[in-house]
């Protein structure tokens, strides 16, 4: 017979954002203890709400499986204080013992305990104080007389009650001074008194018809749902946020969304500011109109189902918002009294790193770096505007008058003001809204809508998901950002290691990459990044294309080759080079080619040099696995012979389908060689007794080898 364990730790207010993690770690704490002490149930539910953590174990077993342990002891001849020593430690009597052969003309003594089933209430009485004494929070506190002494409890918020009951039995726990018992309360205003639980089974249910909902989930559909509807009902839709939904749920336990509005005079400040406003501050959703646009609306969640319907709640809430909109307003029009240019002047006195200088040295080489960019015609706007694959935007026109040096001004302007915004009162305010504000300052002072975007844009993308800019200008400051970034850190030594990684220089790596990728930017990378910076972005390239389900060992095999640095390039070999592995031709090739190359290694056969400008196989020079001349008395056999013509034709069609970056074209001509390959070695013995033979074969060999590197170092490649 199976019977369910509740287990209720009710407290002070328990903090919203550690709730969900606390459940689940209450959860996973108490079935890891129960499996150690070999109690068997069917499963968990935990629960949490503002003023309670709670867990219900289903299909608990009346007792622990009993086990059987087996001590070695010392041998039977030992001395009798050893054997006595031994007898106190396991609590049996010689008797008891049983001996055993060592194998050695001698005997072991053993003591078999068997341990019988204990019952589940005193497993879950010691579960449950180990769990609540072992519970890690965020935060935590100590409480009254006890915690004078730091062998007190440590809890979120002062321990208040505990529930703990099987079926419909006690299950005595004292922590901290408080004792278990079967009385929980209800909602604070609602149903302040005390409430008797029977068992787990009516648990959630009494709780519910206390104005309690236990289940986090639950209060969170509650909270969807109706902030959905009340919208709805108003007209406008509801503008979703997950991790506000979360919070609300947090924050209640018995959620009512309740729609307020506000002055539509403060739609004249940006609408991320007043949704941050009502986010950040007053824990608000936000609406829109018919039109997309921000509507003077906002739900918020009461804790209480008012008998008026909520219109004090609502009235006290738009109260409150409307002092936090006038103050963004403020802050708003401060800020547009002051240039860009001046507020820019101010990061003079902002120490970006102690070993890097203020952020107005940053601005300046960014500014350069940015202008550089586009005077080498890496961004430009044939280039930057066109979105890749994957970039999920339409292109951005950039007017056909607008020439490199134009371009280059908008660029350096628009990175000179990108980090003006860092000294304003709003960024002060909302630090979220960096870059952000400056593009509406920019705006609004006049400067060129290009300037504008990029200065608003210029963090992008921040991480995944993220849109990647494709506006030229855009491009240009935003990929000249996060390149001073990254090559400055790492030329002070402040490189990310291990788990460490205090300037994001992995998240700026992998906004580079989107960048370069997403934009189709053609530029070596050497020529502003050293070596050990070229590793750390092959590195982030292995994460961010694992995501698109390319093999990191066949990027691997492209960067071996050496001097690749064109990123754009390099994917698309990797590309083609996937796509030529998956088939039946790239599967035995490259079996073919690693057959080859351990021979060559096992042979120590160096790597063969280019054939001479001009020279064909089988005339005049020696050429990588041309065959000795027949006059020396030497006939290739016909295998040899077709591996020779299939390389012949391979290699220069190869050779120019890379040259022009046709990376498929090139594996395609590989593919020829998959059969005269798999036929060399049915037929042909490389290590011939004969040297001549043995010799030719080995160069055979190794010109085979040396075709297939010119597309990628198939030894980097698995399988």
């Amino acid at each position: 017979m199976t019977e369910d364990f509740l287990l209720e730790l009710r407290s002070e207010e328990i903090p919203a954002r550690m709730q969900e993690k606390a459940r689940a770690d209450l959860a996973s704490l108490f079935e890891a203890r129960l499996r150690a002490l070999n109690l068997a149930f069917d499963r968990i539910e935990s629960f949490a709400t503002p003023r309670r953590l709670a867990l219900i174990v289903r299909g608990v077993a009346e007792t622990t499986t009993a086990a059987t342990e087996e001590r070695k002891g010392p041998r039977a001849d030992a001395p009798d204080a050893a054997i006595q020593g031994f007898l106190r430690s396991t609590g049996l009597s010689r008797e008891q013992l049983v001996a055993r052969d060592d194998g050695k003309g001698g005997q072991i003594l053993f003591a078999v305990i068997e341990r019988p089933g204990i019952v589940a209430g005193s497993v879950l009485a010691s579960a449950a104080s180990h769990v609540i004494h072992s519970f890690a929070w965020p935060k935590s506190m100590r409480w009254g007389e006890a915690s004078v002494s730091t062998e007190s409890l440590r809890w979120v918020r002062p321990l208040q009650g505990i529930v703990a009951l099987l079926g419909d039995k006690l299950v005595p726990i004292e922590v901290a001074g408080i004792k278990s018992g079967v009385q929980t309360v209800g909602h604070r205003f609602h149903h302040p008194g005390v409430i008797t639980i029977g068992s787990a089974n009516d648990y959630v249910e009494k709780l519910r018809a206390c104005h309690v909902v236990v289940d986090g989930a639950e209060r969170r559909a509650i909270i969807a749902v109706g902030a959905k509807l009340a919208a709805q009902k108003a007209g406008l839709s509801l503008v979703e946020d997950e991790g506000l939904l979360f919070e609300n749920a947090g924050l209640t336990e018995w959620p009512v969304p309740l729609l307020g509005r506000f002055d539509a005079d403060f739609l004249s400040v940006p609408p991320e500011v007043i949704q941050l406003t009502a986010r950040v501050n007053q824990k608000y959703f936000v609406c829109r109109d018919n039109a997309g646009k921000l509507a003077n609306a906002f739900i918020c969640t009461a804790n209480v189902d008012a008998v008026d319907g909520g219109a004090k709640i609502v009235e006290g809430n738009q109260k409150v918002l409307a002092a936090r909109l006038s103050d963004a307003r403020f802050f708003y029009d401060t800020d547009l009294k002051v240039p860009l240019e001046a507020q820019a002047e101010k990061l003079e006195k902002i120490v970006f790193h102690e070993k890097l200088g203020t952020v107005a040295d940053k601005v300046e080489r960014v500014a350069k770096l940015a202008r550089w960019l586009v005077e080498q015609q890496i961004v430009t706007p044939a280039k930057a505007g066109v979105s890749g694959e994957g970039a999920g935007q339409e292109p951005h026109e950039i007017p056909a008058s607008a020439g490199i040096t134009e371009l280059a001004d908008m660029a350096e302007r628009a990175a000179r003001l990108a980090k003006a915004d860092l000294v304003t009162g709003m960024v002060g305010e909302f630090p979220e809204l960096q870059g952000l504000m400056g593009g509406y300052y920019a705006a609004a002072q006049g400067e060129p809508a290009e300037v504008a975007e990029a200065i608003r844009d210029h963090y992008k993308p921040v991480g995944q998901g993220d849109e990647v800019p494709t506006a030229p200008v855009t491009v240009a400051v935003s990929l000249a950002d996060k390149l001073d970034s990254i090559t400055q850190f790492f030329g002070a030594d402040l490189k990310p290691s291990g788990s460490k990684d205090p300037f994001a220089l992995r998240r700026s790596a992998l906004g580079t990459l989107a960048l370069i990728i997403d934009n189709g930017l053609r530029f070596p990378m050497s020529k502003i990044a050293g070596a050990d910076v070229l590793d750390f972005f092959a590195d982030r390239l292995k994460v961010q294309q694992k995501e698109a389900g390319v093999r990191h060992d066949l990027i691997d095999a492209v960067f071996a080759l050496g001097g690749e640095d064109d990123l754009v390039r390099l994917l698309a070999r990797v590309h083609a080079l996937q796509a030529f592995v998956g088939t039946e031709d790239g599967r035995n090739l490259l079996a073919g080619y690693k057959r080859a190359a351990n021979i060559l290694k096992k042979e120590g056969w160096p790597a063969s040099a280019p054939p001479e400008a001009g020279a064909q196989d089988g005339e005049g020079q020696s050429n990588p696995g041309r065959l000795p001349a027949q006059e020396h008395g030497y006939v290739p056999q016909a295998e040899e012979a077709d591996l020779i013509a299939a390389l012949a034709a391979a290699e220069p069609v190869a050779a120019t389908a890379i040259a022009r970056e046709d990376f498929e074209a090139a594996m395609a001509a590989l593919a020829t060689l998959r059969a005269p390959i798999d036929a060399f070695f049915d037929k042909v013995t490389v290590n011939d007794p004969d040297p001549a033979k043995r010799e030719a074969r080995l160069n055979l060999l190794a010109r085979m080898r040396d075709a297939v590197h010119k597309v990628a170092d198939f030894s980097r490649i698995e399988g």
